[in-house]
């Protein structure tokens, strides 16, 4: 056995057995740096699938590694980018500028009136890789020993507070960004003294529960009820499921029926990204957009320094 593989094999060690059915092992990779070894979720499903390849994935990228000093001025519904300029450049403008802007944009590339005309903000400021780098194969391995899909671990921190332990304006808080009273609703203490919130271990039980009981059957059954055939490891019906984290079952639901007929879950998706109903809106859209973005980039990164990554499927 060469070495490579045996690395390998015996870093992968420690998630075997932690569920009853292991069955994302073969996801699974071994990136090491140094003496140490970090057991993580790879982005294989995301690229043989051709998701990487999608524009919109594709513009959250660029935003996920531009400073915000800068924005990018985009098409809403392809994120088609038209123009780069300084963050200070756009907001020394009138706001009668700016529509006349946006207006100009729209005849140039002879679009709808109603078309919306983003201008976002880079935002690398935010999303720390390095930071958040730590996290997932605590993530990965807590969400194994809980029996939960540990993808979902790895999307969650990557893209909800990366690194850091901020509360959100609504109230979410903690790693996996829990709102207090689902988190109390999954067993977590939550009151003025105490917040198991901050708690990893214990954020990582909430968030994965959370997923089970609810988040998983939920998009199953609304994936189901659109006609859809469900394998729960594909990358869209991950996705479906991240959106049923972020922004509820129902909306989800009625997002989905505002669609209508789709001939596959890839196609769902993709017009869940430029389509609104009940409170799915812009942040709900893009939502999926983020977890496809975070995996890719991190991915490129590992690529780029040149860590030594070894799958975890390794048959000899």
């Amino acid at each position: 056995m060469k070495r490579k593989t045996l690395l390998a094999i015996l870093a992968c060690i420690p998630f075997i057995g932690f569920s009853q059915n292991s069955t994302w092992e073969k996801e699974m990779i071994a990136v090491t740096e140094g003496t140490s070894e970090h057991i993580i979720m790879g982005s294989a499903g995301i690229q043989s699938a051709q998701w990487d390849q999608l524009q919109h994935p594709k513009f959250w990228q660029q935003i996920m590694t531009l400073s915000p000093d800068s924005v990018l001025v985009n098409v809403g519904s392809t994120r088609q980018i038209i123009a780069k300029m300084s963050n200070k450049d756009w907001h020394s403008q009138t706001e009668v500028q700016k529509t006349e802007f946006k207006d100009s944009v729209r005849t140039l590339l002879g679009l709808n009136t109603d078309e919306r005309i983003n201008v976002t903000t880079g935002k690398n400021d935010f999303y720390r890789f390095d930071l958040v780098f730590e996290s997932l194969p605590k993530g990965v391995s807590a969400f194994e020993q809980f029996g939960v899909d540990p993808w979902y671990a790895q999307s969650i921190l990557l893209i909800e507070s990366p690194g850091r332990m901020q509360k959100s304006s609504v109230g979410a808080y903690g790693p996996f960004q829990l709102m207090p009273a689902v988190a109390r609703s999954m067993g977590l203490t939550v009151n003025r003294s105490v917040d198991e919130r901050r708690d990893f271990m214990r954020s990582a039980y909430a968030a994965s529960q959370l997923l089970k009981r609810i988040c998983i059957p939920s998009a199953k059954g609304i994936a189901e009820g659109a006609g859809l055939t469900v394998d729960e490891q594909s990358i869209w019906f991950r996705l479906l499921t991240m959106h049923v984290y972020h922004a509820g079952a129902l909306n989800v639901k009625a997002v989905v029926n505002a669609i209508g007929p789709v001939s596959s879950g890839e196609e769902l998706i993709q017009k869940m990204w430029v389509t609104s109903a009940a409170s799915f809106g812009n942040a709900s859209q893009n939502y999926s957009q983020l977890a496809l973005a975070a995996h890719i980039q991190l991915n490129q990164i590992i690529q780029g320094k040149g860590i030594p990554v070894y799958s975890c499927n390794i048959v000899e």
